[in-house]
Parts: C-alpha cells; sequence; structure tokens
C-alpha cells in the first residue's frame, strides 16, 4: 500500500512537469503566431490548451483522493498540498498563453504586433518559454538555488514590459488607440505568465525546506544563468 501510495506522489510530480512543458511550449508558439499572423498555429495552440486543463483537473482529483484515503502528514502533505497550488499556476500559465493566440486570431490576417516591437515581443516570448522550462527543472530536481534564481530572471520580463510602456506613452506612437490596447494586453500576458513560473519556482522551495522563498536569501547570480 505504502508503494503505491509513493508511486502516486510521484505520479503528481510527473504530471505537474508534463503540464509546465506544454505551457512552455505553448507560450512559444502562440508568440509565433502573433508575430507571423499564423492563424492556423494560432488555433493549434488555442485547442492544445484543453490538454492542460485535463491534466489539471486529473492532477487534482487524484490530489484530494489521496488525502481522503491516505490523510498525509509532513513532507507528504505538502507535497500534495503545494501540487495543487503548482497545478494552478500551471494551467493559469497555459491560460495566458491561449490568450496571447486568440489575440492573434482576433486580428487576423493583420498582425497584432507593429513592426517596430516585434524584437521585444520575441524577446518577451521567448523569456516566458525559457523561464517555464526552468521552474520544470526545477520541479524535477527539487533545486532551491536555481528555484531561488527564477526571481532574478524574471527581473529582466519586468524590464521588456517596461519597454513596452515607453514605447506607448512615446509622443511618436502612431499605431492608434487598438493597437495600443493589444500591446498592452500582451506585455501583461508575458509579465503574469513568467509570475506563474516564479511561483511554481517558490512553491517547490517551499515544499523542500518547509520555509517560504522570501525567507531565503537568494543565491549569487550565475553569469550567463
Amino acid at each position: 500500500m505504502r508503494d503505491a501510495y509513493h508511486e502516486e506522489l510521484d505520479s503528481i510530480g510527473e504530471s505537474l512537469v508534463e503540464m509546465a512543458r506544454l505551457v512552455g511550449s505553448a507560450v512559444g508558439r502562440a508568440t509565433t503566431a502573433i508575430l507571423d499572423a499564423d492563424l492556423k498555429l494560432a488555433e493549434a495552440v488555442i485547442a492544445a490548451d484543453e490538454k492542460v486543463d485535463d491534466l489539471q483537473r486529473d492532477l487534482e482529483a487524484r490530489a484530494i483522493a489521496l488525502l481522503a484515503r491516505q490523510q498525509p502528514v509532513a513532507t507528504d502533505l505538502r507535497i500534495v498540498v503545494t501540487s495543487l497550488r503548482m497545478s494552478a499556476d500551471l494551467e493559469r500559465s497555459g491560460d495566458l498563453a491561449q490568450h496571447v493566440a486568440k489575440l492573434a486570431r482576433l486580428r487576423f490576417p493583420e498582425t497584432a504586433v507593429p513592426r517596430d516591437l516585434h524584437a521585444t515581443i520575441l524577446e518577451m516570448g521567448q523569456l516566458a518559454q525559457r523561464l517555464m522550462a526552468k521552474a520544470a527543472e526545477v520541479i524535477i530536481t527539487k533545486d532551491v538555488d536555481l528555484a531561488l534564481q527564477l526571481e532574478q530572471d524574471d527581473d529582466a520580463m519586468d524590464l521588456l514590459h517596461r519597454t513596452l510602456f515607453q514605447h506607448l506613452m512615446d509622443d511618436r506612437w502612431k499605431h492608434g488607440i487598438e493597437t495600443a490596447v493589444d500591446v498592452t494586453l500582451l506585455g501583461r500576458y508575458y509579465e503574469r505568465f513568467a509570475d506563474h513560473a516564479v511561483s511554481v519556482a517558490k512553491r517547490v522551495v517551499y515544499l523542500v525546506t518547509g520555509e517560504h522563498a522570501d525567507e531565503i536569501a537568494p543565491p549569487a547570480s550565475v553569469e550567463g544563468a
């Protein structure tokens, strides 16, 4: 019985990794869709979000069943409760990637992103994907130092987000109100996606140490990280 119990705990962790990989891929593909006005790719991203939702619902059901049957305590209880919270972060990340794809679909055959902002949006999309890949690695390795680095990595996303607003507030903005709204929304989607990746990493810190990430000193920055 105990072996089956721990196998089920392990399978919950594997589901979290799969969710993280799916939403990381989704945000990368959604970024391509919105920059290239690729309707087919946008539709694929939108449809694929159902897989993430299914994984989240299945994980939730299994976690609740474990709580009811096994009444875990200490570390095992932290694993189950923290996994539920991480799955919610990951499900929301998938929704945000889907929002990017839906905006691409809404503006097709035009692109929602002006040419002079393509590089910034591309960088935000690539960074979001890297952050989620690192979050997946943290789930697998339980590496606390790597988890704490994510919050520092997220500073780059915050900087890109501010860069978008500088463009929007510039007197030379010539793309109109509708495009300004689109760009504002996109910036928010990517910024929130990154926040969810950081949240996942912080929850792993709590799972491993029993302490909240904000109570632990961050590791020194690694060159090229």
